[in-house]
């Protein structure tokens, strides 16, 4: 049986990936489903990802789970018949990273947490079922070219620095929590127009459509999907990006390129630069 933790160091598990002989695919999930007992599902996760040779980071609260992962292609179809066996996370909709490395992540993660985003919200306060209108990476392309709706990145300003939707506002905050409370102050006079939300792959709205709402926002849509479903449209379908930049992701990459854009500078030569380094 598989221990339920990581017992490799660093320099092993980069060992191990450099001696793989397969192809890894990136991908994220998340869903707002009641987990009765956290723990117990995070061990049973565990065990059957780590069986399949998954690694990852993965969150895990009563209110649901938040996933990116990185997958062995051969065990692509018995990681999905995994989701689908297990309670709550049947047809779970995947978000397959732009670009692919095999060395997104080292390891398998999984924690139980309060919540799988921090928003320093009380739940119990508001209705979060009441979220904004879902909107297909086409419909979005759609509003947010017109010049008639608000486009709000619900990001982290760092992530918006190095890529983001052309004339899109920006919170200016370093964490979910501060940028749910100044949606709302940076939204106050405009709660005729219809509102664009959207974050890298569409939990965070989740939450911010049904903050806004709870404001008295009516006109309130959302990403579905996020950047990366809205990254794979424009490429299917060969046509101009409105996002510009690099899309930030939690993993080792730091980001992918989605317009081949480098929109942000060096903070230290003043060259530019989109690469972050985790120090």
């Amino acid at each position: 049986m598989h221990p339920l933790h990581n017992i490799y160091s660093k320099e092993q598990l980069i060992e191990i990936l450099e001696n793989e002989t397969f192809s890894r695919r990136t991908l994220s999930f998340y869903r707002y489903t009641p987990i009765e007992d956290p723990a117990d599902f995070r061990d049973a996760l565990y065990l059957r990802f780590s069986e399949l040779n998954c690694l990852g980071r993965i969150y895990v609260a009563h209110e649901g789970i938040n996933a990116q992962m990185s997958v062995p292609e051969p065990m692509i179809e018995n990681f999905l018949q995994v989701l689908n066996g297990t309670p709550g996370l049947q047809d779970m909709p995947i978000k397959w990273a732009v670009e692919d490395d095999s060395r997104s992540f080292l390891k398998l993660v999984i924690k139980t947490r309060e919540k799988i985003v921090a928003d320093g919200l009380n739940d119990a306060s508001y209705d979060v079922s009441n979220v904004g209108r879902h909107l297909s990476p086409e419909e979005f392309h759609s509003y947010s070219t017109s010049g008639d709706a608000v486009v709000v990145d619900m990001r982290n300003d760092y992530e918006y620095e190095i890529g983001h939707f052309k004339g899109a506002l920006n919170l200016k905050t370093d964490t979910f929590r501060e940028a749910m409370q100044e949606a709302i102050v940076h939204l106050e006079d405009k709660k005729d127009k219809k509102i664009l939300l959207y974050c890298t792959g569409g939990i965070r709205c989740e939450k911010a459509s049904s903050w806004l709402r709870h404001h008295g926002f009516e006109d309130v849509n959302q990403l579905h999907g996020g950047i990366i479903e809205y990254a794979r449209y424009v490429r299917e379908k060969k046509i101009p990006s409105h996002f510009t930049g690099k899309n930030f992701v939690f993993d080792n990459r730091l980001g992918e390129s989605i317009d081949g854009q480098v929109i942000s500078t060096c903070h230290q030569c003043g060259k530019a630069c989109d690469s972050y380094t985790n120090c």
